[in-house]
């Protein structure tokens, strides 16, 4: 069994090391492939609080800008072919929060404004094998 990172361990599982009450952390760790300190969790809440089902977890952190995602999406209406450094410029003058690139990038996906391919800046890649945006220009605006 593998670790399963931010999610609680099956309610089989809890059962089966429940019902090995009397034997030792360690060997019963061993033989589920689990950790000693969840099988000593287990057991410690199902003794103290009578409970055979995991708790609510409470490491969610919320993002950095959630307070500012009206005004993030306000400002991109306004002015569409901002950058990232732009914006988070703006944000650091304007709110007095400094983010990093990735955060930005993160925050702006998650409100759903994504870099919109147009015809003139084409697709990301090699240039080799096609045609520039100037040029692409050029051959719509003649006959």
């Amino acid at each position: 069994m593998s670790g399963q990172r931010g999610r609680a361990y099956s309610q089989d599982l809890r059962d089966r090391v429940l019902a090995t009450e009397g034997e030792p952390i360690r060997l019963v760790a061993e033989r589920f492939c689990v950790s000693p300190s969840y099988v000593s969790k287990v057991r410690s809440r199902h003794r103290l609080a009578g409970a055979t089902t995991p708790g609510p977890q409470h490491n969610h952190v919320p993002p950095r800008l959630a307070l500012l995602y009206d005004a993030l999406r306000a400002r991109v209406a306004e002015r569409v072919d901002a950058t990232i450094l732009e914006l988070r410029t703006w944000v650091a003058r304007e709110h007095g929060v400094a983010v990093g690139h990735s955060v930005m990038w993160k925050t702006l996906a998650r409100l759903g404004l994504t870099l919109k391919k147009t015809p003139a800046r084409g697709r990301a890649g090699s240039s080799r094998y096609r045609r520039s945006a100037h040029r692409l220009g050029q051959s719509v605006a003649k006959p």
